[in-house]
């Protein structure tokens, strides 16, 4: 019998104006329980503005927001006791060690005595801190800082955790270690988590959906592989090659694949756009004219290239050009 899904974070027609600027357009949004959902937009696009919705810290100028049955705006203490956050910039006493820390948040949300110190030391455990417990948080690194956050959260055990932008400013095996973490908060756990970010490549290998931001409107909701199955039938397909030698000969051959549309030369590789797959054809006839592939690869699969490609057919139906700046940031910033 299929396992039904169970709504957890549900917004209607969610707007926010400052003025005369709208940061969020009519967001309709539902996450189910125990997925990992991941936000995703170039700064300015509206995503920290929705989770201070969410957590009932900001009202909406129109629609409404809820999470797990309670209105965020009009239940925002109730909120407060079943959603943790992590924001960009997580906040320490910076002469209080790590377990001090963890112990004032625990007694804010009214737990004391040796429940709550088996709770520091099993979160302390869990998120790989144990050692660096009493120490002083202002000598830890970032890295460390962002775990001993995500322990923060933990103390109150939420259903619900939203972070925002977790994996800035960390190092490689500082970032596979976190996105562990937070994979094994929603599989062993099943909480359900919402990341908002701009590094893509980071988020696309734990999150379960994406929802795409653009100037406050979500053009694009889904899980990875059918959002590039849907570009790939709307937009058709893009491959990207190589050849040795690279010559003039390597772009006719390219040319003469059936059912190309365009071949643009764009610094080390050829851009090649067609109707259908042309790999086949393209080693084919490679190999018939004396050419070796140094570089092949079908656009589209990756969340970067869907985010450009809906980010790009966003623009176009607006009929204007102000977003190329910003997904070039966006796309420039992906492995910072």
């Amino acid at each position: 019998m299929e396992r039904m899904e169970r709504i957890i974070i549900h917004t209607e027609g969610l707007t926010k104006c400052y003025g005369e600027k709208t940061a969020v357009s009519e967001l309709n949004l539902d996450i189910v329980q125990g997925e990992i959902f991941g936000l995703l937009g170039p700064n300015g696009a509206g995503k920290t503005t929705t989770i201070l919705m969410l957590l009932g810290l900001t009202e909406p100028t129109a629609g409404t927001a809820g999470i797990n049955g309670m209105d965020c705006t009009r239940e925002p203490i109730g909120i407060k006791s079943m959603v943790g956050y992590l924001p960009d910039q997580m906040g320490f006493y910076p002469d209080m060690t790590g377990r001090e820390n963890l112990r004032f948040t625990g007694r804010l949300n009214g737990l004391s005595g040796p429940l709550l110190e088996e709770r520091i030391n099993s979160l302390l455990e869990r998120v790989g801190m144990s050692e660096a417990a009493d120490k002083k948080t202002g000598t830890y690194s970032r890295g460390m800082k962002q775990r001993l956050g995500i322990a923060d959260v933990l103390v109150k055990d939420p259903k619900v955790v939203i972070m925002d932008e977790p994996t800035l400013g960390i190092d490689p095996e500082g970032m596979r270690e976190l996105m562990d973490l937070i994979r094994r908060l929603s599989t062993e756990d099943g909480r359900t988590i919402l990341i908002s970010s701009h590094q893509l490549y980071q988020v696309q290998q734990i999150c379960d959906r994406v929802g795409l931001f653009v100037d406050g409107k979500l053009i694009a909701c889904g899980k990875i592989d059918e959002l590039a199955r849907q570009v790939q039938q709307e937009d058709n397909y893009v491959l990207e090659t190589a050849a040795i030698p690279d010559d003039g000969g390597f772009e006719a051959v390219l040319k003469s694949l059936g059912n190309v549309r365009q071949v643009e030369h764009q610094g080390e590789f050829y851009v090649v756009r067609s109707s259908c797959d042309v790999r086949r054809e393209l080693l084919r006839k490679s190999l018939d004219q004396g050419y070796t592939l140094s570089h092949l690869r079908q656009r589209g699969g990756d969340l970067d290239e869907i985010y450009r490609r809906y980010f790009e057919k966003a623009d176009g139906e607006a009929g204007e050009n102000r977003g190329k700046g910003k997904i070039t940031a966006f796309r420039n910033r992906k492995n910072d």
